[in-house]
């Protein structure tokens, strides 16, 4: 039995989803902004996904851009609201991920005043220290909805609803790509500004993206050509990814919490399947999102454990996958305090809507069996 548990990372896609890139593909090859009754029809395509990535977060389908993924869309939040704006102060949380990291050393390099929100033990932002850090010259406040690495689920509508407060301003992003088809999002009942969100974590075709800008957002493009959407960002739109991105959308909405109470029963009972082990430590917070679990494993190799579960044909991670090559720990586990010799062998299992009970068992099986076996090797 293989058993995919590295859904943070990417998801395998619905089958509809496949079907209806292929049919666009081979069918609906216009150009979107061709006059044409090719041109035509392809943009009506468009136009039909906008509306299902849309209603998914309670959008209007003229609030969503469409990108190459959460990386871009992450890049053109931040880089497009500081080139709108005359304030020079963002905030953000130690714990994002790179495609907001990486961002933040040119916006430095341009004269930007960066601050951090402290977060707590289980990576939660302290409301009272990030409200006294908001500024009048404060132009975004940037924070991830669910941490990709452990799961923490941040409140974002409560710092939305502080920034609004103090500084009306100012605007608030949050990347959801991990949020996005697990925990709702409804832009009627909180003030965001800008969400990031991502095809391919819901069972999507890789390279699509997307950013909702709220109506009467001021933000500037990145990327310059022939000014399709809005001259937001230009660009041929990937027709086929936007129709796969669309179907995904749509599915996964359906039903979503009757999804996330299975996933999050799933995942509890694969913690306490791995907990019968001694030393170890389980870095994801209670409240969490219901996806994600994140374990340090003492005595064993994050990398050795992956590898030995894999020839058992279980597929996990041993942090984001968009890190995994980097020889330092991991900045997150890091910040809310982990040991170091627990950070080295830390696993994410992360789990679908396809993810079974009989996968979860035979899991925790495996890993009760493998991380024994490799903490006596280590000792010899």
């Amino acid at each position: 039995m293989e058993v995919y548990l590295d859904n943070s990372a990417t998801t395998k896609p619905y089958g509809e989803v496949c079907a209806a890139v292929f049919d666009t593909m081979s069918g609906n090859y216009g150009n979107p902004s061709s006059l044409h009754s090719l041109g035509i029809e392809a943009e009506r395509a468009v136009k039909t996904a906008k509306e299902q990535v849309a209603s998914a977060i309670k959008a209007a389908p003229g609030e969503i851009i469409f990108t190459s993924g959460g990386t871009e869309s992450d890049n053109l939040a931040l880089l497009g609201a500081a080139a709108a704006s005359r304030g020079r102060h963002m905030i953000t949380t130690p714990l994002e991920h790179p495609a907001i990291m990486s961002v933040l050393p040119e916006l430095r390099a341009k004269g930007y005043k960066i601050d951090f929100a402290p977060v707590d033990e289980n990576g939660c932002v302290k409301l009272d220290a990030y409200e006294k850090m908001i500024r009048p010259d404060t132009f975004l406040v940037s924070a991830m909805l669910v941490n990709n690495e452990i799961g923490t689920v941040e409140p974002v509508a409560e710092m939305a609803a502080i920034l609004k407060r103090k500084n009306p301003r100012a605007l608030f992003h949050t990347d959801a790509v991990q949020g996005f088809g697990k925990v709702p999002i409804d832009v009627r009942k909180t003030p965001l500004d800008m969400i990031s969100i991502s095809s391919h974590k819901i069972h999507g075709p890789k390279g699509m993206g997307a950013l909702y800008i709220r109506k009467g957002t001021g933000i500037k493009p990145i990327i310059h050509g022939g000014g399709q959407q809005g001259n937001i960002r230009s660009g041929t739109e990937n027709v086929p990814g936007i129709v796969g991105f669309g179907a995904a959308a749509k599915l996964a909405s359906q039903d979503l919490e009757k999804k996330a109470e299975r996933m999050a029963a799933l995942r509890k009972r694969l913690e306490n399947g791995v907990r019968q082990l001694d030393n170890i430590r389980v870095n994801t917070p209670e409240n969490c999102a219901p996806h994600i679990l994140n374990v340090s494993f003492g005595g064993v190799r994050s990398e050795v454990l992956l590898h030995s579960l894999e020839m058992q044909k279980i597929f996990v991670s041993s942090g984001s996958a968009c890190s995994s090559h980097k020889k330092e720990p991991s900045y997150v586990l890091t910040e809310i305090g982990v040991p170091r010799k627990m950070i080295d062998g830390s696993i994410r299992f992360s789990l679908s809507e396809f993810t079974t009970a009989e996968q979860i068992d035979e899991t925790i099986q495996a890993v009760n069996k493998i991380v024994p076996r490799l903490r006596r090797l280590n000792m010899r």
